[in-house]
């Protein structure tokens, strides 16, 4: 195993609007899994490091931005495993706090343009940096693939609440098909996607086919998911005035933090939902704290915000 799993710990929230609306609603705090791997990221390492480790691989190689927690917590991942890690980095050569960091833990970079980064997917751009590297376990941007999704899968499992609806933040849908995927009949998946466009409910269902191989069994669990797409804030790593106040004022509430990218995002997806009355009443809602705050000093830095102030 990748590290010790604490117990996770689940706080139940307390708002006028959830009295008003007679809701019961709980943040699952995956963000407190560990400082760096943490929430979803933990959850979407754990199982490919212990495959990498099977195949006697001594290398992991994934993919990432300047600001990606995926990269970070790899770095740290494999720090801990003793393994090497490389990451290729999208865009022009730079210096951010999170790459600084993902070379203090020993991670190899690689910036290439774009147009290059955007090929990550394909065979033949894999087998380029499979030989260039000296045939490393490759991890695809995210950790989205079988065992990313696999680790997901046990995220509800911390919890003996039984919610009625889950509603998770979602980047490359991965989280939120492993979600799906453990579902029981009653409840139902709410995905917020942190990007712009109409996607992500492709997303998630090419991840859960990845994981079943069976047409009809995805098709069933996506009756039990929906998309919220219109909560992007402009599309990734954007933000606005409105999000940064309410992320302020959850703050300011409850003392949890929210990260503008995801996690922000999806709980005012939540908040507002229920003021469109949305959700029904009577509900018992779980919201997935995915972690991601380390890109928060990044943030402040590139909008020349304040959060938790």
């Amino acid at each position: 195993m990748l590290l010790n799993l604490p117990e996770i710990q689940i706080d139940q929230l307390q708002d006028p609007l959830f009295a008003e609306k007679d809701v019961e609603v709980y943040l699952q705090r995956e963000d407190l899994i560990h400082p760096i791997i943490s929430g979803n990221k933990w959850r979407k390492l754990r199982y490919n490091i212990e495959k990498a480790q099977q195949l006697g691989k001594s290398s992991i190689l994934t993919f990432g931005g300047a600001h990606s927690n995926h990269l970070i917590a790899t770095a740290e991942a494999c720090s801990l495993a003793g393994l090497k890690s490389i990451g290729i980095v999208r865009g022009d050569e730079m210096e951010t706090e999170t790459l600084s960091n993902c070379r203090k833990r020993g991670m190899e970079l690689h910036f290439v343009s774009r147009e290059e980064y955007s090929m990550h997917d394909s065979k033949e751009y894999l087998n380029h940096y499979y030989e260039q590297f000296d045939y490393p376990y490759i991890i695809p941007q995210g950790g989205d693939n079988y065992y990313g999704t696999l680790g997901c899968t046990e995220i509800l499992k911390a919890s003996h609440l039984n919610p009625d609806i889950i509603f998770v933040g979602s980047g490359t849908g991965n989280t939120a098909a492993g979600l799906l995927i453990s579902l029981k009949e009653n409840q139902h998946l709410f995905s917020v996607p942190a990007l712009k466009g109409d996607f992500m409910h492709e997303e998630i269902q090419k991840s859960v086919m990845n994981f079943f191989q069976n047409e009809e069994v995805t098709e069933e669990y996506l009756n039990q998911l929906s998309v919220l797409s219109d909560y992007h804030f402009g599309g990734f790593a954007k933000s606005s005035e409105i999000l940064v106040e309410f992320i302020n004022q959850f703050y300011h509430l409850h003392q949890i933090q929210l990260d503008p990218i995801y996690t922000g995002k999806m709980m005012y997806a939540l908040y507002d939902q229920l003021r469109q009355n949305q959700i029904p009443e009577g509900s018992k809602i779980l919201a997935i704290h995915t972690g991601g705050l380390q890109g928060i000093p990044g943030f402040e830095k590139r909008y020349g915000v304040r959060l938790f102030v």
